[in-house]
């Protein structure tokens, strides 16, 4: 029977790619299910051996924490360099995409009450 490992929902390449070679280096047993043609299956590492999945389990827990670590050093370092773009700045570079998604927003929310207060709600 196949246990679900590791789910690749939203999860960066690199680090998908770092835990297949953590699995392989290790000589751990697994396959990958992909999101499929439309994108609703559920895109995962699954592991052959229930056996497995204690070494696996703590294997990728040393994992976690190590690249926890490099993310948040490699965030501090952008930020001191001045190359990490928080959100003011993220939209000031494209200030038409966030202004027209901002309007389609205030858009949505406008219709959603205008019809919630002509019901009489």
């Amino acid at each position: 029977m196949t246990i679900l490992f590791f789910s690749l929902r939203g999860v960066p390449t690199d680090e998908a790619d770092d835990v297949r070679q953590l699995l392989a280096d290790n000589d751990i047993e697994f396959y990958e299910t992909s999101a499929g043609n439309w994108g609703i299956s559920m895109p995962a590492i699954w592991l052959y051996q229930r056996d497995d999945v204690d070494k696996a389990r703590q294997l990728f827990d040393e994992y976690q924490q190590e690249r926890a670590l490099n993310q948040r050093a490699l965030y501090r370092q952008l930020k001191a360099q001045g190359e990490y773009h928080g959100f003011v700045r993220h939209n000031l570079n494209k200030p038409a995409r966030f202004l027209g998604y901002s309007l389609v927003i205030v858009l949505i929310f406008y219709v959603s009450l205008k019809w919630l207060f002509e019901l009489g709600l």
